[in-house]
């Protein structure tokens, strides 16, 4: 475990799956991340690569080949290494392996970078393409926020706030966890989406036409709140386990396949493409 801080916040990373698994307010002493209670829901913050989201029949196509791929890919799974840190930074590497050939045919490093930046934590993706032709891959962040951030108070005490004027459509997922092609609507009066116990009893809510890039943990109760901002990410999912005292806000480059449309990783919708020689980099941040 890695731990960085200054005079705002204490964070930890864990080199598996280079998991932020602890954000605590110093001011406060508040623990704002999910603590992974194996019984709900075993994660802290998964970081998602290659794929966002389930690939039908739990297969990757490339050039016409199929490769066994698990729902967010392998990179949650991993052990990666970290780099280089210092007291307020920590760099994580996962670089291709005999192993990640044999799932994702392309040659690569994926790193997560973190920084603390006053009251703020900013966490980059990067990727470099070490290969000799174009690689294709998605990115996405899946963090877990304690609601509520006190004891005493209830989860309905809190809302998410948006950081602009939306009428936002989800699109709706199978059981199986793929896009139908339907959506529905997600009232947010006054830019509010209020946090109940059934509001993910039908999985995660996607928005993929955002138009806010910032979205904020709130309660009527007190004035501390968490902010989830980003600005390169053009997908979003929220979610909880239904019951469970947390809820995800998921910043996302990619996302699951639709129903009935097996596409080669080069079609796949929001996929990521990272020419020869070049370097992907993606930050999001989080804030109290």
């Amino acid at each position: 475990m890695t731990t960085i801080e200054n005079e705002y916040l204490k964070v930890s990373i864990d080199t598996k799956g280079a998991q932020l698994s602890s954000l605590i307010d110093k001011a406060t002493g508040v623990e704002h991340m999910w603590q992974a209670d194996a019984s709900v829901w075993p994660w802290h913050a998964p970081n998602l690569f290659p794929v966002v989201g389930g690939l039908i029949n739990n297969e990757l196509l490339v050039d016409g080949q199929k490769y066994a791929m698990n729902r967010h890919g392998f990179a949650r799974q991993s052990e990666f290494v970290l780099l280089n840190a210092d007291e307020v930074s920590a760099n994580f590497s996962l670089p291709n392996c005999d192993k990640t050939l044999q799932v994702y045919p392309f040659k690569f490093d994926y790193q997560v970078l973190y920084t603390l930046i006053d009251n703020a934590l900013r966490i980059t993706y990067k990727v470099i393409n070490l290969d000799k032709k174009t690689i294709y891959f998605s990115v996405g962040a899946h963090p877990a926020f304690n609601v509520p951030f006190n004891k005493g108070e209830r989860y309905e005490d809190y809302y998410l706030e948006f950081e602009t004027d939306e009428h936002l459509e989800t699109d709706l997922l199978s059981a199986d966890g793929f896009f139908t092609g339907e959506s529905h609507p997600v009232p947010t009066p006054k830019n509010r989406l209020q946090l109940t116990r059934h509001l993910f009893d039908a999985d995660a809510l996607v928005f993929k036409n955002l138009s806010s890039r910032m979205v904020t943990i709130k309660s009527d109760k007190h004035g501390q709140s968490l902010s989830v901002e980003f600005p390169h990410f053009n997908y979003l999912g929220i979610w909880a386990k239904p019951g469970a005292d947390f809820v995800c806000i998921e910043p996302w480059l990619g996302c699951a396949d639709t129903e009935g449309e097996q596409k080669d990783i080069k079609h796949k919708e929001a996929i990521q493409k990272l020419g020869v020689g070049h370097v992907f980099e993606a930050p999001f941040f989080i804030s109290l």
